[in-house]
């Protein structure tokens, strides 16, 4: 049987712990071990992880003081042995059968190098709804390694549901370490390097829920679209300054992931200025400075590009933002 481990960082979500590892340990054809990695929790956290330790295949780290988000990313990588990982908050939480039908689709094609699928949202503390049995095996779409990276750099940004990603596990490890100096827009990155190694599938079926709270890690993000926009150029600076530089037309593609950050910036200008938003004027700039070209045509090419633009319309019309916790529109 195929093994996977998972880690879960948690610092003060006692209150969704148990539910997360749950919905990691009922999962079904698969072997198991999660680590929990507890940042210092001021809250229950630890005597919660310790009671979910009485299953043998729990492990646990319980740090006196807190190291930070990416100590725990990578304290995982070092400690991950399976045949698959998977790095998720202790706010998420996996679908029934959603690391089966990863991984059987993996196992079938031993070139891949990660693969996700869709998400369903959970707001607060609400319960976690009933979710129809998903298609297994499931459907999905396989992305070359390029044509992923290249998809990125068109669009500006990532819609994929981090709770989702099931990585092989020598990939993760070729790929390496979180690194400290994108605090924001760590993922992305990492999810760039880990497309340098293989394919990437992309499931057409539910495999993870996200949940949204005012604690989640990005939220102040999302008030300020300008601060993800920023850390999104980050990360792709650092992808292109480091491993994504030794790719076949780098500077081409470096340029293309300036062009489509620049139209990002452009539209969700326009967007706030609708809506009458003060942030409209310095995403005007952004745009502006990274693609001068948009200062005298509108990028409509990227809003045909983007899978999600009418979506997005009829949510604005229909007076609702539109805001995923670890994707940003």
């Amino acid at each position: 049987m195929t093994s996977i481990d998972v880690v879960v960082p948690n610092y003060n979500y006692g209150r969704y712990l148990r539910a997360c590892v749950e919905s990691i340990l009922n999962q079904e054809a698969v072997t198991i071990r999660v680590l929990i990695i507890d940042n210092a929790s001021t809250d229950d956290s630890a005597e919660i992880a310790r009671s979910l330790a009485r299953d043998p295949r729990v492990e646990l780290v319980l740090r006196t003081e807190n190291l930070g988000t990416h100590a725990s990313f990578n304290q995982g990588i070092d400690w991950a042995e399976a045949d698959y990982f998977l790095l998720m908050f202790s706010d998420d939480f996996l679908v029934p059968g959603a690391l089966k039908r990863a991984i059987d689709i993996m196992e079938a094609d031993k070139s891949i190098a990660f693969a996700y699928g869709r998400d369903v949202s959970v707001r607060g503390s609400a319960a976690i709804p009933q979710i129809p049995p998903q298609p297994d095996p499931a459907p999905f779409r396989l992305h070359q390694s390029r044509a992923f990276i290249k998809r990125f750099c068109r669009l500006g940004v990532f819609q994929i549901p981090g709770p989702s990603i099931v990585v092989r596990t020598s990939v993760q490890k070729r790929a390496g370490h979180y690194r400290t100096e994108l605090p924001h827009s760590d993922d992305y990155e990492v999810w760039l390097r880990l497309a340098m190694h293989g394919p990437v599938a992309e499931l057409d079926c539910i495999q993870a829920g996200i949940r949204s709270h005012d604690a989640n890690r990005s939220t102040e993000l999302w008030a300020h679209q300008i601060q993800h926009i920023l850390h999104t150029a980050a990360a792709a600076k650092s992808f292109f300054d480091h491993e994504g530089g030794s790719m076949e037309g780098s500077r081409a593609m470096r340029r293309l992931a300036q062009r489509g950050i620049a139209n990002r910036a452009y539209w969700s200008g326009v967007s706030h200025l609708i809506r009458r938003d003060g942030e409209a004027a310095d995403l005007f700039k952004l745009a502006f400075r990274l693609s001068p070209a948009t200062a005298l045509i509108p990028p409509v090419g990227y809003l045909v590009n983007r899978p999600d633009t009418l979506r997005r319309i009829g949510s604005f019309l229909a007076g609702r933002g539109v805001a995923s916790k670890r994707y940003v529109s």
